[in-house]
């Protein structure tokens, strides 16, 4: 493993002793191949962070921790990373803990080992499972301060949640659905990775209570636990659409778009309307080929921007602020895509 940091450095990237690193580093045994990769992750990072590294300030680590698709964590990783530099006065540093689906006791042990070993900040998504909230509490206990992205844990100690309305943008997907669909018949699948992400749920208490008031005469066909993952959700929406010839159109709350339009090609069906959340890598080119008509979508830099400056605060770092407003939903179509 070639790299110029000091094993200091990396230890504490990675969270762990100098002598484990020390003994992966010379191959001297001893040590399980799990923790052999935390030390190449640790590596790996440095090598995206060394700006951040070789300046000299107060040094706040920060931990963020995901249960999420691959598309989106590597959407945020990307994000974070692009402002760490402009973060000041302090220097941020960041270590990642991105899971794509699992038991939640998992989730929460990850927590667990940040409380133990000692963190400046959590940068959370998690379900809103009773594991995951005693663990946010325990950080909490620990003095460690704990904000949540995308989707909230309003019923724990965490100091802050930052994102948009969910209920706004569900409500959105809802108008957005019945302009375009206008008076054509047709029934409307909504897609959740999973009941279990607060998020999730309250887009789509948004979207059916705007479709009750607007398009009382639409049904919508909920499917859900597909975990956002192409493999999963392929057989989850064809099975729906067989069940309902009459499904015309798509809210995708929890993500794996490409299987789904799959599915609708498959079957020989077509898919008039098509809103979808975020503009990962996939979203964005399934736009580009107009296979969505929009994506609702909010800046993930300005999101981390202000989750990163909470933690900050919690440290004296900054000076206080007002309450955290929710990030602004922009709905995307293939004409307006930011650069």
């Amino acid at each position: 493993m070639g790299h110029p940091f000091p094993i200091r450095e990396i230890a504490r990237q990675a969270g762990l002793s100098e002598a484990t690193v020390d003994r992966v580093l010379n191959g001297r045994g001893g040590v399980r191949e799990s923790t052999a990769r935390e030390v190449q992750q640790a590596i790996t990072d440095l090598d995206r962070q060394r700006t951040q590294v070789r300046l000299v300030g107060r040094t706040f680590m920060i931990d963020i921790v995901m249960q999420t698709p691959e598309r989106f964590s590597t959407a945020v990783r990307a994000a974070l990373e692009a402002e760490l530099p402009a973060l000041h006065p302090a220097v941020l540093r960041s270590r990642f803990h991105f899971r794509e689906t699992g038991p939640v006791a998992e989730l929460a042990k990850t927590l667990d080992r940040i409380a133990r070993r000692g963190s400046q900040g959590v940068i959370l998504k998690a379900p809103d499972l009773p594991e995951a909230t005693a663990a946010v509490d325990r950080l909490a206990e620990a003095g460690i301060p704990v904000v949540t992205l995308v989707t909230d844990l309003p019923a724990t100690a965490r100091l802050a949640y930052v994102g948009i309305d969910n209920r706004a943008a569900g409500a959105t997907a809802a108008y957005l659905m019945g302009q375009w669909l206008g008076g054509r018949p047709g029934n409307v699948l909504a897609s959740l990775s999973s009941g279990f992400f607060r998020n999730e749920e309250e887009r789509e208490m948004g979207f059916r209570t705007a479709m009750r008031t607007r398009h009382p005469d639409r049904t919508v066909v909920e499917i859900t636990e597909g975990q956002g993952l192409d493999a999963t959700q392929y057989d989850l929406v064809k099975a729906a659409l067989e069940r309902d010839p009459e499904i015309r159109a798509v809210y995708s709350i929890g993500g794996g778009n490409i299987a789904t339009l799959q599915a609708f090609e498959d079957l020989g069906r077509e898919c008039a309307v098509f809103v979808a959340h975020d503009l990962d890598h996939d979203n964005d080119r399934l736009l580009r080929e107009h296979r969505l008509s929009a994506v609702l979508h909010h800046d993930l830099r300005q999101d981390l921007r202000e989750a990163c400056h909470i933690v900050m605060r919690a440290h004296g770092a900054l000076p206080p602020a007002g309450v955290t407003v929710p990030s602004a939903i922009q709905v995307v179509t293939p004409y307006n895509m930011p650069y």
